[in-house]
Order: structure tokens, then sequence, then C-alpha cells
């Protein structure tokens, strides 16, 4: 396994690291879901990423008991959360002072990670959103506080834009604070802009590490949607739909045809392609893969060899099926 700093911190991080969106606490049982983390850390992978809304907070309860039942050394692996949608554990909605980015919410949530999690602090801490009902401010506080008292390492954010992390940054640098260190954006051949071009600038600066979500956009990049939908995937849980619109889009699959032919033309997968176009980008500090079974996992951890295959012509060729290159803007 491949390792990579985070940023400019100095934690390093498994190039291929896994997540539980979507699987654990819904898609599969907890023996499944021990035997696909022990196969992770058997592996090489040394980041474990959850967060407060996955499986309404049950995705943590499960990850937590198998890092229990493992008994894995605790310098040995890094686990995170993700504060701002709430977790109500399937019980019904949230009243305000259950989510967001206040101060209230941000530092009950960590309390409640670390207990779901079984843990005595968590190495990283992203704030899920930006919300746009609390004052940055407050929530760069309230995440250097959690630091200040041992419960989180190092912190950061997802889908945010460079403006409201610079806006971050600039908070911590005039009050002394410790500033966000990563962000957690989607990234994948079908979405690209945040990483390769948003963020272009914070990585030359203040530094900005990338746990990329979504590396084969939720099954697309897979290929098995080039001739149907297919009953039990992933698009058709419910509350996916706004992702199944997009991903699903015939633009979008005609592309997935095409590379699925220089896959093979290769000598390897789709998914294998799409993960090793992802490590391909160095400002990538790791991706996270998401699977349901043992054997997707140890499939995508091939991944690393096909890197190789990526030459300057492969990539030419990718970037004339893919037509969505971001362009940087013209100042």
């Amino acid at each position: 396994m491949e390792y990579k700093r985070l940023g400019k911190s100095g934690l390093q991080v498994s190039r291929l690291s896994f997540g539980s969106w979507l699987t654990f606490g819904k898609q599969v049982g907890d023996t499944t879901a021990e035997d696909l983390m022990k196969l992770a850390y058997d592996n090489g992978v040394n980041f474990f990423d959850n967060a407060e809304a996955y499986a309404g907070g049950r995705s943590e309860e499960v990850m937590g008991e198998v890092l229990k039942n493992m008994g894995w050394r605790r310098d040995s692996y890094i686990v995170s959360s993700k504060v701002f949608f709430g977790a109500d554990g399937g019980k019904g909605g949230l009243v305000p002072t259950q989510k967001g980015l206040n101060r209230k919410h941000v530092r009950e949530a960590c309390d409640q990670a670390l207990q779901r999690l079984q843990v005595d602090y968590l190495d990283l801490y992203f704030c899920h959103r930006p919300d746009k009902q609390t004052p940055i401010e407050e929530t760069v506080w309230s995440m250097h506080n959690l630091i200040q008292q041992g419960k989180v390492l190092y912190w950061g954010t997802s889908e945010w834009s460079a403006q409201e992390i610079m806006e971050a940054h600039r908070i911590a640098e005039r009050y002394h604070l410790i500033g966000p260190a990563m962000e957690q954006p989607q990234y994948n051949m079908l979405v690209r802009d945040k990483v390769e071009v948003e963020y272009s600038q914070i990585y030359k600066t203040v530094g900005l590490g990338t746990t990329i979500w979504s590396p084969l956009a939720s099954g697309v990049l897979t290929g098995k949607y080039n001739d149907g939908f297919p009953d039990d995937t992933r698009l058709g849980i419910e509350g996916l739909e706004w992702l199944k619109d997009r991903a699903l889009a015939e633009e979008n699959l005609g592309r997935v045809r095409e590379l699925s032919a220089l896959a093979k033309e290769l000598g390897t997968t789709m998914p294998l392609l799409a993960i090793a176009w992802c490590l391909k980008n160095d400002n990538v500090s790791t991706v996270i893969l998401g699977a349901s079974k043992t054997s997707q996992l140890e499939e995508n951890f091939k991944a690393f060899e096909v890197v190789s295959l990526l030459t300057d012509e492969v990539m030419d060729r990718i970037e004339l099926i893919l037509k969505n290159k971001p362009e940087h803007p013209v100042f």
C-alpha cells in the first residue's frame, strides 16, 4: 500500500482507504462489515471514513464494534467522522440544535461519534457541508477547541468552496487557531472542477489534503449501467434520486461505454481504470473505496497496478472520450 502526507500536515494516509457510506448499517450486515474492514487493514489501509449521518449513526456503531473486536493498536489506524446533518438513528426528524455547525452541535456530535465508534479521539473530523446559518468563525473556534481538548487531531471540510475554506484559514490566522487541514470532495472522471481547478491555489498556499469520495460515481464508472439499470444497485437506494438522475445521464453512459472499451484494450477493467485515474492526480491524498463484498474490495486494491498504464498518450485518449476537462480561469 502506498501512503501520502495529508496536505501540509504530518499525517500519512494510505492512498486507498475504506468508507462506510451507504453500506454499513444498510447494505451489509455486521459480519460482512467486519470482513471488509479486516481485509482492508490486512492490505495496508490505515484510514476508515465515517459520518454521523451515515445510516442515522448506525454506520458508526457498526464500525465501532469492528474496531473493538479486532483489537488493532490505536496508533495503527486513522478513523474519521463528519458533523452537519445530524444523526437521528432512524427515529424521525431533527430539531435545529441537533444539526449544523453551531458550537452546541459540533461539541455534542463529536462526543456522540466517539461513543458510537468506541474510541477516545477522532483522527479526522470533517464539517460535512458548509453551514449558511452559522458564522464560519464560530465553527473554526469550535473545531479548534475540540483539538485543544484532545478529542480531535485534525479538522477539515467536505464539499466546501475554496472561498469558504480560505475564510476559515483567515479566521484561524487572525486568532492563532488551528485551521482546516483537509477537504473531502466528490471526485471522479465525471466530477472534476473542485479538485482540479477551484482548489488549485489552496494546494500551493495554505496546503490541502483531499480524501476524495465516489471515485466510481456510485457505480456508474464500473460499467454495470451500460446496458440498463439492474435491480438492487446502489443508485436504487431511497434518497439517491438526485445522484441517479445526474449520473445516469445518457451523455455519461456514452462516455463510460467508450472508457470500458479502452480499459479492455489496456488489459484491465473499468473500475480499476477509474480508480487509477483518480490516483494519478497528485493532489489526491487518498481515494475512499466503498464495497458491499470482499471480492469487490480485493479487486479494487489492484488499481495501483493500473496507474503505470496511464501514460501521457492514454491520458490524452481518456480526455478525448470525457470531453469535460475543467478550464482554469484566465485573469
